[in-house]
């Protein structure tokens, strides 16, 4: 577990930050924006959890979020600690396979109970499903940039798909959300052509 007991060190004041391993980054590195922008993705969450009571899922998707906003944590801390031939396994928190496996299962479960689209959906519906889709969007900032540095430097494969299967998990969890795709609106090409 974390223990903070001092907020701010002021070893950030002249643009740079510590990664995992102690080494120290320029503050717009693109490590550093990656996992920054999985921060921005799991505040989107929190928003959306506080819309969530309100579906009659008894909790589905509330543990759903949950799991996830704690997954976002632990792929940060897998980002921000650049990987070594030798590391111990047992020392640095990586993302596994399971946690994606996890995201499928998910996936699968809710999907079963749409029906097929028509069309793309528009970000909408309900409050919650509007939250997620912005988390959505979010987490495939965030999985570019992940790509990015993985073209030059060390990424978990793990990693890449968890941020892969994550903006799907949301999409197919907002149209759950939407009464079951029900309420999804959707897009119609041309409407507003003159």
């Amino acid at each position: 577990m974390v223990k903070l007991t001092k907020i701010y060190t002021r070893g950030g004041d002249k643009g740079e930050t510590s990664l995992g391993d102690g080494s120290r980054v320029k503050k717009h590195a693109l490590r550093v924006a990656a996992y920054g922008t999985l921060d921005e993705a799991n505040a989107a969450i929190g928003l959306a959890r506080l819309h969530t009571d309100a579906i009659g899922d008894e909790g589905e998707a509330e543990a759903m979020l949950a799991r996830i906003q704690d997954d976002l944590f632990d792929l940060g801390a897998d980002l921000c600690t650049p990987s070594k031939p030798d590391e111990d396994p047992s020392q640095v928190l990586r993302i596994v396979d399971g946690q994606v496996d996890r995201l499928e299962s998910e996936i699968d479960s809710m999907n079963a109970g749409l029906s097929p689209l028509t069309s793309f959906v528009l970000p909408g519906g309900s409050p919650a499903a509007a939250y997620l889709h912005l988390a959505r969007a979010v987490i495939r900032r965030a999985e570019r940039e992940m790509t990015e540095l993985a073209g030059c430097e060390s990424v978990n494969p793990a990693a890449l798909k968890y941020a892969n299967r994550l903006s799907d998990h949301l999409f197919v969890l907002s149209r759950h959300i939407n009464a079951r795709g029900a309420g999804d609106v959707l897009w119609t090409p041309g409407k507003n052509r003159p």
